[in-house]
Order: structure tokens, then C-alpha cells, then sequence
């Protein structure tokens, strides 16, 4: 009896969690300088999907269908997925303050990317995602020799962070002063501060699948993510093969960072704020904390997405520009709460 209603409970939580992605998503389409009636997004999904032959306005169907629907979706997947990524970075590293901003792994995916865009590294067998995943990686390798030879246990590795931030974000920089023409250089510089302006739906068949195959593989480690909690050697006298889980998350989360900035730039603070308000809300177990971060993630992109467009009429903000407003407060909020309880 108690393992049906567990399944039932399990069932009712997906399905919610759902109705809000959702709504979200809905109010994400019917949202912004010129409102929309939410029963005319409803239309336009049901004559894209299923050709219902709704009477709609050629341009609203349009707004909608192409422009903020599309943006909504992939401001959701970067949500999920950069929540997912802080979420996997804090529990291995037991450091609240790992992310994938702070830790190198999205200034280091900025400077593979913009090498493939600018510099055409690769000769055309790189693309910007795979540009970006290298870079993501060879970014966090590096912080973490940084990290080893310091020796001083995981707080060293966000000083290594912050370092292999700057070193990549200044290469970044020099890529784009010394190689990139007037125009390539405002339209990286504005990249990089968040832009989901161009997204288009070509771009969320990267998105969605990136950020849906980094929660199952996440969710997959679950219970090895809660050994971690208590130490590495804790979860290796659990039996846990440290270095393939180390190897298997860190893995993925450099993935969906890298996918993540190659569409949309380089974004703060969603990955290292998101992580703790969804552990206020449902406690340390993965296999709650994982869908809850995702879920958090995506509901925040998609508010924060649509404040960039309507904050300044006429005029539509980089993201990350949001997210750092709303970010470090919350931040900070949520720093003096956790105070206050200790």
C-alpha cells in the first residue's frame, strides 16, 4: 500500500511539475511589449501541431510561433540545464559555491566558441557546440591542475575558478579585439552577456536534447550523488568508482554548459542560485533535488526572459543582464536565511 501511494505521489509530482513548465512556457508566448490573449497561443500551437485551422492573424501566429514560443523553450532547456550543471558541481565538490560561471567552464565554452565563429578553428570541422564543449573541457581540466597543485582541499578550486575565468574570458576578449570586424565584435560582446534574440527552433533541437540527456545521466546518479555528500572516500566505502562519476558528471555538466553558450553566451547565476533555493524547497535527496532544480531553472529563464523584452519598451536586454539583477540578491538572501538557521 505504501510503495502505491509513494507511486502515486511520484506520478502527481511529474504531472504538476509539468502543468508548470507548461504555464510557464504559455505565459513565456503570450507575454511581451504587444500582449497576446493566452486562447490565441493555444490556437496557434494547435494549428502548428495538428493543423486545427484556427483563424488567427498571420502576424500574431507568427509572433508567437516563431519568435517567443521558440525563445521560451530554449530559455527553458538553458534553465534546467545550468541549474542541473551548479546543482552536480556542489554536491562533488561539496563547495556551495561551485558553478559553472565561477568555475571556468562557461568562459572557457565562450573561447571555444568564438574561436570556431571568428577564428575558424577547426577548418570546418568544428561547430560552435563542439567549439564550445572543447573549451568547456579544457577549461575545467586546467582549474583543476590549478586546484591540485594549490593542495588545499575544494575551496581551492573556486580560487582556480576565478582564475581560469579571467584567463579565458581575456582571451575571449583578445580573440574578439584582434580578429573580429566592427560588427562580429558588438554581436559577440552582446553574445556573451546573453542573448536570446536570434534563438530560432533549429537552435532548441540542440537545447531540448542536451538538457533532457543531462537530467536522465544526472538522475542516473543519484544515490552516487548523495554518497558524495558526505566525502569521497565516504562514497568510495559505499562502492563507488569516484573517478568514473567524477568523470561521467563533470562530463556532462561541462556538455550542457557547452551547448548551452553556444546559443545563447555565457550566463551567471542561474547555476549557482538556483541549486540552493530548490534545496530550501525539497531538501538534499537527488532524486528530488535534480527534477526540482531543472524545473526551477527553466521557470526562472523563462521569467527572466520575458523581463528582458518588456523592462525597456522597445528595447530588449541581454538575459544575463536579468539574471545577475535577480541573481545576486537572492543570492545574498539566501545566504543570510542559511546564516540565521546555523
Amino acid at each position: 500500500m505504501s510503495r502505491t501511494l509513494t507511486s502515486f505521489g511520484r506520478t502527481g509530482a511529474a504531472f504538476a511539475a509539468l502543468a508548470i513548465l507548461l504555464i510557464a512556457l504559455w505565459l513565456g508566448a503570450a507575454i511581451g511589449e504587444t500582449a497576446i490573449p493566452f486562447s490565441t497561443v493555444a490556437q496557434t500551437v494547435a494549428n502548428r501541431l495538428w493543423n486545427a485551422g484556427y483563424p488567427l492573424e498571420p502576424i500574431d501566429e507568427g509572433i508567437i510561433w516563431s519568435y517567443r514560443l521558440s525563445r521560451a523553450v530554449v530559455a527553458a532547456s538553458c534553465g534546467a540545464a545550468l541549474a542541473l550543471s551548479g546543482t552536480v558541481l556542489q554536491s562533488l565538490l561539496r563547495n556551495p559555491l561551485a558553478d559553472p560561471y565561477i568555475l571556468g567552464i562557461s568562459a572557457g565554452a565562450s573561447t571555444g566558441a568564438v574561436s570556431v565563429a571568428i577564428l575558424g578553428v577547426g577548418a570546418g570541422f568544428l561547430t560552435m557546440p563542439l567549439g564550445a564543449f572543447l573549451g568547456a573541457v579544457i577549461a575545467f581540466v586546467l582549474v583543476s591542475i590549478l586546484a591540485v597543485k594549490a593542495g588545499r582541499g575544494t575551496a581551492a578550486i573556486i580560487l582556480a575558478g576565478v582564475a581560469g575565468s579571467q584567463l579565458f574570458n581575456a582571451l575571449t576578449s583578445f580573440i574578439v579585439t584582434k580578429a573580429a570586424t566592427a560588427e562580429q565584435a558588438r554581436g559577440i560582446m552582446f553574445w556573451l552577456l546573453g542573448n536570446l534574440s536570434g534563438v530560432r527552433w533549429p537552435d532548441a533541437w540542440l537545447a531540448v536534447p542536451a538538457a533532457l540527456a543531462g537530467l536522465v545521466i544526472c538522475l542516473l546518479h543519484a544515490r552516487a550523488l548523495d554518497a558524495f555528500t558526505f566525502g569521497s572516500e565516504s562514497a568510495a566505502s559505499l562502492g563507488i568508482s569516484v573517478r568514473r562519476t567524477y568523470l561521467v558528471l563533470v562530463g556532462a555538466a561541462a556538455m550542457m554548459t557547452a551547448a548551452m553558450v553556444s546559443i545563447v553566451g555565457s550566463i551567471g547565476f542561474v547555476g549557482l542560485v538556483i541549486p540552493h533555493a530548490a534545496r530550501m524547497l525539497v531538501g538534499v535527496r537527488h532524486g528530488v533535488l535534480l527534477p526540482a532544480s531543472a524545473l526551477i531553472g527553466a521557470v526562472f529563464m523563462i521569467v527572466a526572459d520575458i523581463l528582458s523584452r518588456t523592462l525597456i519598451p522597445g528595447q530588449v536586454l541581454p538575459i544575463g543582464v536579468i539574471t545577475a539583477l535577480v541573481g545576486a540578491p537572492a543570492f545574498a538572501l539566501i545566504l543570510g536565511q542559511k546564516r540565521a538557521r546555523a
